[in-house]
């Protein structure tokens, strides 16, 4: 009986030895994507731990794991342009905390929570809104590429002061109030029906102008033949196309042939 006493003592005695064994174990492992901001006595240290295995004194050093790889935020803002129409732009944001300044970011923010919410939602927010209010409505939809280079490289040195990069961002959907949108439809239509009017006026002075000039050229024509269609004229065009055959005439005395020359005779007259 005491014996098995003895070995439920040293049981609870080994157990209790793994226990602190484990709580003081003077390592800590950094994993994938992560960097480890060093602490000693809750004081940040200028020392940044990578991916690995790492040595730390217990109790004294704490280690907190920030990831340093690319994240995506999507982030819906207003604002208003420089013609003052509301508009609504969805935007897709990937960052990353810039790994050799994760001491920095966690002593004046905190975790990738705290940067999400405290920084880069204001921030994409803010820059929204000054890019924005330079471009009239219709400029942002025809200039949209000028637009987001304008946010992506104000928003790109307003982060780099809170230590952390843009990867690259996306302005995935841009809408305006329903009103702008039938006012833009309705100017749509009216320019339509103008080029329409404008085509089928340009279609008739065209016509009309094919028709002045064939008419010309007819009156042309015709004063051509007055001034050059003489006797000699008419007399060898008869002659070209004569086919040799001399006409037949049917009169009181039978048919007979008609003499050539006064075949000639009849087209000198």
């Amino acid at each position: 009986m005491k014996k098995n006493k003895g070995f439920n003592n040293a049981s609870k005695l080994t157990a209790l030895l793994c226990l602190i064994t484990i709580f003081l174990t003077p390592f800590v492992i950094v994993n994938a994507g992560e960097r480890g901001v060093l602490m000693e006595f809750g004081k940040v240290q200028d020392k940044i731990l990578g991916e690995g295995i790492h040595v730390v004194i217990p109790i004294v050093n704490t280690v907190q794991k920030l990831s340093v790889r690319v994240q995506k935020q999507e982030i819906s803002a207003e604002a208003s342009s420089k013609d003052l129409q509301d508009v609504f732009t969805d935007v897709a944001l990937n960052w990353h905390v810039i790994p050799d300044e994760v001491n920095a970011i966690f002593q004046q923010i905190g975790n990738e929570k705290d940067v999400t919410e405290r920084i880069i939602n204001p921030a994409v927010e803010e820059v929204l809104k000054a890019v924005i209010a330079k471009y009239t409505a219709e400029e942002i939809i025809t200039k949209r590429g000028e637009v987001k280079a304008g946010v992506d490289d104000a928003l790109t040195t307003r982060l780099a002061s809170y230590h952390v990069s843009v990867d690259d961002i996306s302005l995935v959907h841009i809408h305006f109030s329903v009103r702008f949108g039938e006012a833009v439809e309705t100017k749509q239509i009216a320019e339509q029906e103008a080029k329409r009017a404008e085509f089928i006026a340009l279609k008739a002075l065209k016509e009309a102008e094919a028709r002045v000039n064939l008419a010309k050229g007819d009156a042309e024509a015709q004063k051509f033949l007055r001034e050059n269609l003489t006797p000699d004229l008419l007399q060898r065009q008869a002659i070209e196309k004569w086919n040799g055959k001399l006409p037949l005439i049917v009169g009181n005395g039978g048919p007979k042939f008609l003499d050539l020359s006064e075949f000639v005779k009849a087209n000198e007259n």
